[in-house]
């Protein structure tokens, strides 16, 4: 595990992005842990955050030529990712989408740098993967090519139970695309097992990547 992908679980520990419990998840799954992006909500966070996405950005190899930052969460991680990446010396532009099209001003849907060439996606998640085929669908409608998608933490679970691939599997397959994850839950498990976290959290943190886990991430 990268140091930045250490600093990155711990930020998430320290503001409670990354919880522990009992969790119903919008698949209907009871999960020991929950991830929410939304709580990283101050500057230095958000500064914290954005180095994180920009090195496994740096150490994903991918060749992109715009950042794409989706409605709404998005926005802010695409934004605080370009502005990482600027300060590493690679300088891109960002752009971001309106839910719903301005009829006035400059109107149209897309805000900021052109949608062109091949368009690296930031988020925070990928659960079911219906955000990220809307997002394509944009990207497509503009002329330009997906390039790639760099989300927080990859869950490592099944989309259903009836598929034995994780929602982030379907979607590089069927779009012929890396996606890119700051970590992974393996990388949480290792983690938690390194700082002797709570035993029985750990546990069934464990036996739910045992029951729903995808094995090759």
């Amino acid at each position: 595990m990268q140091q930045y992908q250490r600093d990155f679980i711990q930020l998430a520990l320290d503001h409670r992005v990354l919880r522990f419990g009992d969790f119903t998840l919008k698949s209907g799954r009871q999960s020991p842990y929950f991830f929410n992006a939304g709580h990283f909500h101050t500057g230095a966070a958000l500064a914290a955050l954005g180095h994180a996405y920009a090195e496994a950005v740096i150490a994903s190899e991918v060749d992109f030529d715009v950042i794409f930052g989706p409605a709404y969460k998005g926005i802010p991680l695409g934004a605080v990712t370009a502005v990482a990446l600027a300060q590493k010396g690679i300088n891109k532009p960002f752009c971001f989408n309106r839910k719903e099209a301005k009829d006035h001003g400059e109107g149209g849907t897309i805000v900021g740098a052109p949608l062109v060439g091949k368009v690296l996606i930031v988020d925070d998640v990928i659960t079911a993967g219906t955000a990220v085929r809307e997002v394509v669908q944009i990207i497509a409608a503009h002329g330009a090519s997906a390039a790639g998608v760099v989300i927080g933490l990859n869950r490592q679970e099944r989309a259903s139970e009836e598929c034995e691939f994780s929602a982030i599997q379907q979607v590089e397959r069927q779009y012929n695309i890396p996606v890119i994850s700051i970590v992974q839950l393996d990388n949480v498990i290792s983690y938690l097992e390194q700082e002797s976290h709570d035993s029985e959290t750990l546990q069934k943190i464990v036996d739910y990547r045992q029951r729903y886990g995808v094995s090759d991430q």
